[in-house]
């Protein structure tokens, strides 16, 4: 229910009175009903004057003297003052309306400016994402070494892809390949071995070596590889002093790159990989992978690392770093190539089987994949698939292979 005291009760108070109004601001009902009747007359005649606008300035003065007259000139000039202002308002109001309605058409005309699109490529070689420039340079491949004596190597981090395997007395070897990277130090570079140059050959690279065993530089020969031996090319390699021979032979991929330009080397025609999103597992299945090569320090592990849906690599107990940058080597792929290998004739270089197919096990995204590498022929790509026999997509990044002898020398943990 309502209070029994009125809202308007405060008004009449005098604590109101005295802090807002003085005593002649209030006026009975009576002065306010004669009040209201001068204002109907007023409302009266500005109605008959704003009707006939041909006796405008007639009627204006009739009805000032008539203000005049009742003494209420200024009321009189507040409604007039009003009024002109309505007009204002109006005439301002229709034309802005006018203004508005061209701007909408303008508006709608205009043409919302197209995205620029961006103009990089997968690479051929990584499946990152490149200039396309660089899917135009040819593959270079670079024969690391991998002895004691070599570590920390140069350029292994930027290679787009690795393969690694024995050389001799258990002592592994890598064959780096690089096209959209181009470190400034790749080294310590070693001799040719067939193996490598035919797992090259798949990606029709130039190929860079110190020497190599007499089976591979016969190959070298007779398969057609596209040469870059150190021997006769000397002005291109370049040997650092703080290290001994011959563990001091180093390249650039620029300076390899003029090399080739010169050679007529100037592309690479290949099958480039299947290449997929990475899709990490919510709970991963191999965090830990192991490769047993022939000893303690040849060994290699991988940890998955989930923040970068990369595996950090170790050898023989040890992160392995890159010298270019000090830091640890993290491929985005790692394989494991189940080869057969045995001796050479001379019972002391080692040979392996590249030609045919076998199992192979693929770790990305923190889970592994047991498919099957295949390779028809030398020039051939190896490939990749599934238990199904379809094309097995790969992460785009770094890929390392691992050529094992057998299945029991690959392990992994959850």
């Amino acid at each position: 229910m309502p209070d029994s005291n009125s809202r308007y009760d405060k008004y009449k108070s005098s604590s109101f009175r005295s802090i807002s109004h003085s005593d002649s601001d209030f006026i009975t009902p009576e002065e306010a009903a004669v009040a209201d009747n001068l204002d109907d007359e007023i409302d009266d005649k500005v109605e008959i004057a704003t009707k006939m606008p041909n006796k405008k300035s007639t009627k204006i003065s009739r009805l000032i003297k008539w203000l005049k007259q009742h003494k209420i000139v200024d009321t009189a000039i507040v409604i007039l003052i009003v009024i002109i202002g309505l007009s204002i308002y109006a005439l301002t109001l229709h034309s802005s309306t006018k203004i508005i309605k061209n701007q909408q058409i303008t508006t709608h005309k205009t043409t919302t400016p197209l995205k620029p699109k961006s103009n990089l490529v997968p690479s051929n070689l990584t499946g990152l994402m490149v200039n396309p420039s660089f899917n135009k340079l040819p593959v270079t491949g670079v024969m690391i070494e991998n002895s004691l004596f070599a570590r920390p190597q140069s350029g292994l981090g930027s290679a787009g892809v690795v393969f690694e395997a024995l050389a001799e007395g258990g002592i592994s070897r890598f064959l780096a390949l690089y096209q959209d990277t181009q470190p400034n130090n790749v080294g310590p570079i070693r001799s040719a071995r067939p193996y490598y140059i035919s797992w090259d050959l798949g990606f029709d690279a130039p190929y860079a070596h110190v020497g190599g065993s007499p089976e591979a530089l016969t190959d070298i020969t007779n398969w057609n590889v596209k040469d870059l031996n150190q021997f006769y090319n000397g002005n291109y390699f370049h040997r650092i002093t703080t290290r001994q021979a011959p563990h001091n032979v180093y390249t650039a991929i620029a300076t390899l790159n003029q090399l080739e330009t010169i050679d007529g080397y100037t592309s690479s025609t290949f099958t480039s990989w299947t290449r997929k999103a990475d899709s990490p597992l919510k709970v991963p299945n191999a965090r830990v992978i192991n490769f047993y090569l022939s000893s303690p320090d040849y060994n290699v592990s991988y940890t998955y690392n989930p923040a970068t849906n990369s595996y950090l690599r170790d050898e023989g107990g040890a992160p392995q770093i890159d010298a270019n940058t000090n830091q640890q080597i993290s491929p985005k792929v790692v394989i494991a190539i189940i080869v057969p290998y045995s001796l050479e004739a001379d019972q002391y270089h080692l040979v392996y089987q590249t030609i045919g197919s076998g199992a192979a096990y693929v770790f990305q995204d923190g889970g592994v994949t047991i498919g099957q590498w295949s390779k028809s022929s030398n020039n051939a790509q190896i490939l990749f698939t599934n238990s199904k026999g379809q094309p097995l997509a790969l992460n785009a990044g770094q890929t390392w292979i691992t050529a094992l002898g057998d299945a029991n020398s690959v392990s992994y943990t959850p």
